[in-house]
């Protein structure tokens, strides 16, 4: 049934994700306030849906679809965001991306052959590392707002060595991460391939 609280959430998550973007791009007063606020709500329904679901036994096609799909919308709209702003460089999006849509294709076609792939743990520490790294400049530009820091004035220098540190942990776990999940389900290309 559609009409779930977690399908609910998971829609939410999407409108959030609209917000986001918006307030992101609008150059209104508390813009990134209410950008980082958004990010956060949207990332506490992704949480909160996954466990409801669960625990109601209200799992459905369109969770199983859309929860990941909006995980993915959420967090590349995110990234295109803060290449767009400069916070993180356009190569490091573009790795991030690509990786979930390839890793999207190949369940794809597992789906295909009817084999279902089970998500792995270091994908999901790739997204959480994803997580904090993109809530680590929201937070940096929403205090920065209560502060008065302008964006023509440095951050110090632990902040910008947070950031550029964080961009390269989200780089290189979404490297390793789709490695060993490729690695481990390459057979599934080799089937789909001699179809």
């Amino acid at each position: 049934m559609f009409v779930t609280v977690p399908n609910q959430l998971t829609v939410l998550r999407l409108l959030l994700t609209a917000v986001f973007v918006a307030a992101r791009e609008s150059g209104m007063a508390w813009a990134s306030t209410i950008a980082a606020a958004a990010f956060a709500l949207a990332v506490l329904s992704d949480y909160l849906d996954g466990v409801l679901a669960r625990r109601w036994r209200c799992e459905t096609d369109f969770g199983r679809l859309m929860d990941p799909l909006a995980d993915k919308v959420l967090i590349a709209a995110a990234l295109v965001c803060l290449t767009w702003s400069q916070d993180i460089p356009a190569w490091a999006a573009i790795i991030l991306i690509s990786r979930d849509f390839l890793i999207t294709g190949l369940r794809q076609l597992a789906l295909s052959n009817g084999t279902v792939l089970a998500a792995d743990p270091a994908g999901k520490t790739k997204t959480a590392s994803q997580m904090v790294m993109i809530g680590f400049f929201l937070l940096r530009d929403a205090v920065g707002e209560f502060t008065g820091h302008t964006p023509d004035l440095p951050w110090p220098a632990w902040v910008a060595l947070t950031g550029k540190f964080l961009v390269a942990a989200s780089v290189l776990l979404s490297i390793y991460s789709g490695w060993r999940y490729a690695r481990a389900h390459w057979s599934v290309v080799i089937r789909s391939g001699g179809r």
